[in-house]
């Protein structure tokens, strides 16, 4: 009899099944190395007009898809929308990043809303929704949000800086309004990640992009506690979704995070030590990465080795290739079709 199931090897590594070649995608490959993307972009308008246009949003997802032929597509939104469907003021400055209404102090947090008006996040749902449809059934669709703590970290600057001191402070001084902050943003993850499922996600993913800046102590209250919370939230209501998590910097850290906060796999960037991850992380879990985007830039044969080396660390085991971090703007095309051929060439032993 024949069977009609079809296979995702992106799920099948976060099942624990290695695949013999690493199903492989970029952290925001939808973006301005594209000229599809750019044009896309110019039509919507702003930035979070293209986030909150369904039909856009859900177009710009699907570009690097019909280009690449990734094994995975992320729908296309921002970490941000989150703090946007709790009330706050949120905007993109051209060249400048986002800005929001600080949360400086204990009364400023004080008008944060406890709960998330997820109807503000319809249009990244109806995304999901469309892009499920147009993905071939091998192709893993990601939903995704910001960690408590780097979604915090903007929301209590307002804004994008340096080493985003200005949270980091006010958790040693304010930690009660600190918490608070955390609390929401646990909450309100775990309805909105719950939603992205019912709308066609197969996984998830969890970007804590500031975890790094953290020392160890820090490091367990507001980044490993939040994010176990958001996975034991999850698993309350889905049990068996598989989850992402990506503490970048962590370093030392990954083992206790991969240990404490349940996740299936762990992205890390390209400054991790490649033994020690494969000993102390990769027996436990799926690794995701790590090349660094520069290599992007660069090409040739600096590329080709780079390539060569994360697959000789991580692809004995299980594997998914990406990026230490997102694309960046300035990529070529080429090199991004010279990296997914030489990964798409390799086999494992």
């Amino acid at each position: 009899m024949t069977q009609n199931l079809v296979t995702k090897p992106f799920m099948e590594v976060l099942s624990g099944n290695r695949q013999a070649s690493p199903p492989m995608w970029m952290m925001r490959q939808a973006g301005r190395y594209l000229p599809e993307y750019r044009a896309t972009r110019a039509q919507a308008g702003s930035f979070l007009d293209l986030c909150f246009n369904a039909e856009l949003a859900a177009e710009v997802t699907l570009q690097p898809i019909r280009r690449f032929g990734f094994d995975a597509a992320i729908i296309f939104s921002d970490i941000l929308v989150v703090p946007y469907a709790l009330g706050r003021s949120v905007r993109f400055e051209v060249g400048e990043g986002p800005r929001l209404d600080p949360l400086n102090s204990p009364d400023l947090v004080g008008t944060l809303n406890n709960a998330i008006d997820l109807s503000k996040l319809e249009p990244v749902f109806e995304a999901l929704r469309i892009v499920r449809r147009e993905l071939k059934p091998e192709t893993t669709l990601i939903g995704f949000c910001g960690s408590p703590f780097t979604v915090a970290t903007y929301m209590v600057a307002g804004q994008g800086t340096s080493d985003q001191h200005p949270a980091r402070l006010m958790a040693y001084q304010h930690p009660g309004a600190f918490a608070k902050i955390i609390d929401v943003l646990v909450e309100s993850s775990i309805q909105y990640l719950l939603k992205q499922l019912d709308a066609g996600a197969d996984v998830l993913q969890i970007f804590d992009t500031w975890a790094g800046i953290l020392p160890p102590r820090e490091f367990e209250k507001w980044c490993i506690e939040p994010t176990r919370r958001i996975v034991e939230g999850i698993r309350k209501v889905k049990p068996g979704t598989k989850i992402i998590g990506f503490p970048r910097g962590a370093g030392a850290l990954l083992p206790a995070f991969v240990e404490r906060t349940g996740v299936d796999a762990v992205s890390i960037d390209w400054t991790a030590e490649p033994a020690f991850v494969r000993e102390k992380v990769q027996t436990k879990v799926a690794v995701q990465g790590n090349l660094d985007p520069l290599l992007l830039i660069a090409g040739g044969s600096a590329l080709d080795e780079a390539v060569d080396d994360v697959l000789k660390n991580f692809a004995s085991g299980r594997h998914i290739f990406n990026l230490g971090h997102g694309i960046t703007p300035d990529a070529s095309i080429a090199h991004v079709e010279q990296m997914i051929k030489r990964v798409r060439d390799y086999k494992a032993a």
